[in-house]
């Protein structure tokens, strides 16, 4: 049965060994989509501004001492979305300016992938530090580029992941700030009123919850979050 539904389904096979130049690069370009898909959770993570967000974020959760509140899920889904809302503008021009010609045959697919690159090497760039960059440049050797055009996406992703992970950690040390004054101020009252066999997390934590609702401080981070880009 199961070789009856393969004579009535065509299925496009992949043989490398095909002498027609058509079927060859059709199935480059079936290998070369099937790569970028596969990778494309890598590409989110790192060219885009999902990384501060959920750094941000994550720090959020840990200096309340919620535990798991909000959950992983929930947290991500946010950040993804943020991620989505920052981003629009730079995929808006991707698409007008590489996906929508190269559909329309009007450009190439080497042409269309540099023209891809160029909105995404420009947001990159524009949050990348030019130390972090010059360390890859000096690892391997190269020459100042005249243009941002010029960057190789090599040096600037890695550049550009080092110099997110250091933003996000400077906002996270300021939104500590707070809740480490909180479990200061009850451990400090614990121990003057001789309760030290009582987890000062459990007195704090409600304080700072409350003082978290009352400033409203997710309102805030995600202020201060769209703001830095």
């Amino acid at each position: 049965m199961m070789d009856s539904l393969l004579m009535l389904v065509n299925i496009p096979g992949i043989d490398f060994g095909n002498d027609n130049p058509e079927d060859v690069s059709t199935t480059l370009q079936l290998l070369f989509l099937l790569t970028i898909l596969s990778v494309a959770p890598g590409i989110l993570i790192l060219m885009t501004s999902f990384t501060r967000i959920i750094i941000v974020l994550s720090f959020v959760r840990t200096g309340l001492g919620t535990q798991s509140m909000p959950p992983n899920q929930v947290l991500v889904g946010l950040a993804l979305f943020l991620t989505f809302f920052i981003m629009a503008p730079i995929f808006s021009e991707i698409n007008e300016t590489a996906l929508q010609p190269y559909l329309d045959g009007e450009i190439g697919q080497e042409e269309a992938m540099d023209s891809a690159a160029l909105p995404m090497k420009e947001f990159m760039a524009k949050h990348t530090r030019e130390k972090d960059l010059a360390l890859f440049y000096k690892y391997a050797e190269m020459e100042k580029p005249d243009s941002i055009a010029e960057i190789p996406l090599t040096s600037l992703i890695p550049a550009f992941a080092i110099s997110e992970l250091k933003t996000a950690f400077q906002i996270g040390f300021v939104i500590f700030i707070p809740f480490l004054i909180i479990d200061m101020v009850v451990a400090s009252t614990l121990m003057a009123m001789g309760m030290m066999m009582l987890p000062p997390v459990m007195i704090s934590l409600p304080f700072k919850i409350l003082l978290f609702v009352l400033v409203d401080g997710w309102y805030l981070i995600i202020e201060s979050l769209l703001l830095s880009f």
